[in-house]
């Protein structure tokens, strides 16, 4: 299957089918370290801690976008690739 795109705000997203995978790029710098939020959802820094990318991982069952930088162009983002973003555990309807 074909990487799927988007852009929204200066931010790019590829979207994996096959691997059920997404990455945001937020900068070209270069990867310093990364931080795990939770078995799918890791936010990559530069040497300077500034956000180089967030990946996450299964987003075709949702994403849950708390604790993630710029959420709300993440979800644009998801909903120009056809991905749900998921309700954060805790904050029922």
């Amino acid at each position: 299957m074909a990487l799927q795109t988007a852009v929204h705000a200066g931010l790019r997203a590829e979207y994996d089918p096959g691997a059920d995978a997404l990455y945001v790029y937020f900068s070209d710098s270069g990867y310093s370290h990364g931080r795990d939020l939770d078995a799918a959802r890791r936010i990559d820094y530069a040497a300077d801690g500034s956000v180089v990318g967030v990946e996450v991982l299964s987003p075709s069952v949702g994403v849950d976008l708390s604790g993630l930088p710029s959420a709300d162009t993440i979800a644009a983002l998801l909903k120009q690739l056809g991905l749900p973003a998921a309700q954060p555990v805790g904050q029922g309807a």
